[in-house]
């Protein structure tokens, strides 16, 4: 499953994607832009939004590619309940691990640090319709010419095609240029509680 145009292209991702995807997700972890300077610990943001789904749900993992160089993701988790026990299990114990006895310096450690200790739940009113959730992040060289909405087509298609019946994902609250290119995509904003949440109905 692949998109291509000019130098760049979608496919699906590798293990050997794994670095990449942790540094593009710390590269726009500032809604869009680069969180270098708000993280001690340059691992932290792809430990919770990236890393995992590569993973856990490969299947569901694309990258846009430029030269050869990994510049962008689609991640998705097709049953967010059985993800987040899975991590519990299997990934949240390690990276616990990995990270013992880091301190916070920087503004947004403690925060982090206290999401990988006792990760979000998901609503279950959420969950009964739109059961998936996806994560798409693109560096800024490549935020424009369509491909944001080739690579969420690539994975609308993947969760379509394994009988998905709904996605979610969330959004920062002051992120109106996200919450735009959602709606345009034919998301629909159900935000609740304080979340900035967009979601999608993949089967009538």
């Amino acid at each position: 499953m692949t998109a291509t145009a000019a130098d760049r292209r979608i496919r699906r991702a590798t293990r050997d994607d794994t670095a990449a995807l942790s540094e593009i997700c710390l590269k726009t972890a500032a809604s869009g832009d680069d969180a270098s300077t708000l993280y001690g610990d340059p691992r932290l943001p792809g430990y919770v939004w990236s890393v995992p789904y590569l993973k856990f749900a490969p299947d569901f993992a694309f990258v846009l590619v430029e030269d050869g160089r990994t510049i962008g993701y689609v991640l998705a988790a097709p049953d967010t309940a059985a993800f987040a026990e899975r991590l519990e299990q299997d990934w949240w114990p390690q990276v616990r691990r990995d990270i013992a006895g880091f301190e916070p310096t920087r503004p947004r450690d403690a925060e982090i640090l206290e999401r990988i200790a006792r990760p979000e739940s998901h609503a279950d009113w959420l969950l009964a319709e739109y059961p998936a959730h996806l994560h798409i992040n693109i560096l800024p060289q490549a935020q424009s010419g369509g491909w944001g909405r080739r690579m969420i087509e690539t994975e609308l298609a993947a969760l379509k095609a394994a009988g998905i019946t709904g996605v979610h994902l969330g959004v920062a609250p002051d992120n109106e240029r996200a919450k735009g290119f959602y709606r345009h995509l034919g998301f629909t904003d159900v935000s609740r509680d304080g979340h900035a949440i967009f979601a999608m109905r993949l089967t009538p």
